[in-house]
């Protein structure tokens, strides 16, 4: 078996990587919610302008992990961080190090950049998922709570702006 190895993705990965989505929201019980297509990721990832970076995970010539991530900014730091919006590895190969691998060199990119944050989301019930973020130093905001508006919410909202 050869080294797995972490590295950035690339545009022969894009399909492999709507894959490992696809099963990070089986696990995350909201397949339905899923419908993340290979051309968005693509224009997301390698567009004119692209917002979207990742990494993956390859072990043996296969792409088994990513992690999916844009810069935020923090104003009372001053400076940007990493939102880590999807970090999966393939079931098959949990437990292995990647996820720790991934992590590190996000965290490596963070120092590259004089990036003073990475941040990410994990659901209350994932035990664990919150279990390996705790043995690494990760700290919960508990005392944040995440707000979203999607769909007919959010074109709400919007449409308040054509009114006036």
């Amino acid at each position: 078996m050869s080294d797995p190895r972490i590295r950035r993705v690339t545009e022969s990965d894009v399909d492999a990587v709507v894959g490992l989505v696809y099963e990070l929201a089986e696990y995350e019980r909201a397949p339905d919610e899923c419908h993340l297509t290979a051309e968005q990721l693509h224009t997301a990832l390698f567009g004119d302008a692209p917002a979207l970076f990742g990494h993956v995970a390859e072990v043996e010539g296969e792409v088994v992990g990513c992690a999916l991530w844009f810069l935020n900014f923090s104003t009372w730091r001053g400076v940007h961080g990493i939102y880590l919006e999807d970090l999966y590895v393939s079931p098959s190969q949990r437990g292995s190090g990647l996820g720790k691998a991934l992590l590190v060199e996000l965290a490596a990119e963070c120092a590259r950049r004089g990036l003073e944050r990475l941040e990410w989301s994990v659901l209350d019930w994932n035990e664990p998922a919150i279990g390996f973020y705790k043995s690494i130093g990760a700290v919960p905001m508990d005392e944040w709570t995440v707000y979203r508006l999607t769909d007919s919410a959010l074109g709400d909202l919007a449409d308040l702006a054509a009114q006036g």
